[in-house]
């Protein structure tokens, strides 16, 4: 396999093609810094060559969301080309060019809708500017069929391919000025259409950095200590140089950010295997350090000793809950946990980099390119522009790939080796070094009436942080769901300190939330007696949107319009057909979506041994869709 082609579009290049007979379209989305435009940073997106083949620069990382694909659709659909005559090339990291290139947050499409359409936009009207002056004709006269421009009135028809040189000294229009198609004349965007990877990727072409090939590469592994942060106190190298093929092993010092250079030992060799199995002859004796006398064991003792306590902070309050309580028909308690969680992506961690010529050169699977440039250059004390990266496709993320400590740890290893080093991280140390999704307790008091509607929601949430801050991804916002639908309604926090790393995981927050509330809002419709579905309906109401948009608002009839269709959907007033069968329901509203979902579960007829009934219930017990995590106790009065 080759190496992973990259297009590294430079301003000398983009004046390069256009005088060389193509259009290359350069547009400033770099925040519409004014200043920055005038200094002349230009951002190439969009290549025609004289045969009529489009060529699109995809801004952001690939990460398996089809985001290499659909983000130039947006261009192609406003240009008015031919799809099947594009090709789409994946951006190196350039925020001076680009804006911030990411993947996160599910956000890319909404976030690049007019920018991009735009920039398509504005490349048609100096196509159509360029036939213009050839034919002598208005502009105002000339229209587009893909990759056409067309003089109704002389029958009058030139390619895109011959226009390319000309269009290429036309004046740049504003982007902001171009005028947009009517969703009802789309030919790309909305359609089917298939990822620009796929034959690639079922082929085996190298598109991944685990891929990634360089003439004269070596390969590294890295051993980290099982205490998150501690130090290397000693180290016996000699058996892991001794083994067969490895070429150098040697302590790097490293520091004490998570999101950085851990401290550790690497091993270089001629081939991965051989690089793991100097690993495995290492005699590394590790540093004490203070997170070692943290536990899950000790997490919960002391969630369940701050659960008793007063709450270090109240995030919101409305009404009264102790009153709302006392008058309930019936009161319920209950104790939720979820732990911590790995994102176990398909490809582990790995990055290639390579020191040359004062430079630091990289190829990586990352969800944060710039943010991994920012750390390397940090970490071997470099100039960030002295720092290139490459981004290759990602083999999942899940929140995983926007922190990038391989790319420090690949970086340093190079730096002292002096030759291209592919790192590849093995499962195990997936597992080990991860930035888990943070565990979470909840303690929760609620109560309805004898009408069956919620009176009082009451949350004690203990979770992880210092001071006035909570771990990465392990706070809980004030407007979360049922905030504002409850007239008393309290949410607490207390902290313990955490020296695990953290981070985000699909959905961040509301994998773990949703669980919860859904769990609860389940417990108070029983204790009602009232139907599921019919119960969240009543705790909606009639509102339309509770709050302000982009401020934590909630549109209460969007969300009850959706929970009624997946009633609707799955039969959710038809019995079950077998015993020990039934139906669960759930909702939530997350990153800008509302969501709802009925999963059907059938409980095992018999038990496997070894399972007790007084323990948690096991996996196998409930086929569902919705996340599984267990109620540490309920208690209903």
């Amino acid at each position: 396999m080759g190496r992973i082609p990259t297009f590294t579009p430079s301003r000398r290049a983009i004046l390069a093609g256009g005088g060389a007979g193509g259009l290359v379209l350069a547009f400033s989305l770099a925040g519409r810094n004014a200043a920055a435009q005038e200094a002349g940073k230009l951002n190439a997106f969009v290549q025609i060559a004289p045969d009529g083949w489009v060529t699109i620069v995809s801004k952001n990382p690939e990460i398996g969301q089809g985001i290499k694909t659909s983000l130039p659709m947006l261009i192609a659909e406003e240009l008015d080309v031919d799809w099947a005559r594009v090709r789409t090339v994946q951006a190196d990291n350039d925020p001076e060019a680009y804006g911030r290139q990411f993947a996160g947050g599910s956000m890319a499409t909404p976030l690049h809708w007019d920018q991009l359409r735009q920039v398509g936009a504005a490349g048609r009207a100096m196509l159509i500017s360029a036939a213009a002056a050839d034919w002598g004709a208005p502009a105002d006269e000339l229209s587009t069929e893909p990759g056409v421009v067309v003089h109704a009135a002389s029958g009058r028809r030139a390619d895109y391919g011959s226009l390319a040189a000309k269009a290429a000294t036309m004046p740049t229009p504003a982007l902001d000025s171009v005028p947009l198609k009517d969703a009802s004349q789309y030919r790309i965007i909305g359609k089917p259409t298939p990822q620009v990877d796929v034959d690639a990727i079922v082929t085996g072409e190298p598109l991944f950095g685990i891929d990634m090939r360089l003439p004269g590469m070596l390969y590294a592994t890295y051993e980290k200590a099982p205490v998150f942060g501690a130090r290397v106190a000693s180290a016996d190298l000699a058996a892991a140089k001794a083994v067969k093929g490895v070429r150098d092993a040697f302590v790097l010092e490293g520091g004490e950010e998570f999101d950085g250079l851990a401290p550790g030992v690497a091993v270089v060799a001629d081939s991965w295997w051989q690089a793991r199995k100097g690993r495995e002859a290492l005699k590394v004796k590790w540093a004490d350090h203070p997170t070692a006398s943290q536990s899950s064991a000790g997490y919960a003792a002391r969630a369940q000793a701050l659960a008793g306590g007063a709450p270090g902070k109240t995030l919101r309050q409305d009404g009264d809950v102790a009153a709302g309580l006392a008058a309930s028909a019936k009161t319920v308690e209950a104790a939720y946990f979820y732990p911590f969680l790995s994102h176990a992506t398909l490809e582990p961690q790995n990055c290639t980099a390579h020191f040359h010529d004062g430079k630091m050169e990289i190829w990586a699977p990352t969800q944060l390119p710039e943010p991994g440039r920012q750390i390397v250059a940090k970490a071997l004390g470099l100039k960030p522009e002295d720092v290139i990266v490459h981004m290759t496709r990602i083999g999942g993320g899940f929140g995983r790939r926007l922190m990038n400590d391989y790319m420090a740890e690949a970086a340093a290893i190079a730096h002292r080796t002096g030759a291209p080093v592919k790192l590849v991280w093995t499962r195990e140390d997936d597992m080990r070094h991860d930035f888990y999704r943070p565990a979470g307790f909840h303690f929760l008091r609620g109560g309805v009436s004898a009408d069956g509607k919620i009176t009082a929601w009451a949350d004690h949430f203990v979770t992880f942080g210092q001071g006035e801050e909570t771990a990465r991804s392990a706070g809980m916002a004030p407007t979360e769901f049922p905030a504002r639908f409850v007239d008393n309604y309290r949410l607490d926090v207390s902290m313990m300190p955490l020296g695990v790393p953290t981070g985000p995981l699909r959905a961040p927050g509301s994998n773990a939330i949703a669980f919860v509330v859904q769990s609860f809002i389940d417990e108070l419709a029983h204790a009602a007696g009232a139907d599921p579905v019919a119960f969240r309906l009543q705790l909606l109401g009639d509102r339309g949107l509770v709050g302000e948009p982009g401020r934590g608002g909630y549109d209460a009839g969007r969300m009850a319009a959706v929970v009624r269709l997946v009633a609707e959907k799955s039969g959710w007033d038809q019995k079950p057909s077998e015993p020990r069968r039934g139906k669960g329901v759930a909702f939530h509203y997350s990153h800008l979506g509302y969501f709802a979902e009925v999963a059907e579960v059938a409980v095992a007829p018999t038990e496997p041994c070894g399972w007790r009934r007084s323990g948690s219930p096991p996996m196998w017990a409930a086929r569902s869709s919705i996340r599984w995590a267990r109620s540490t106790r309920s208690r209903v009065r």
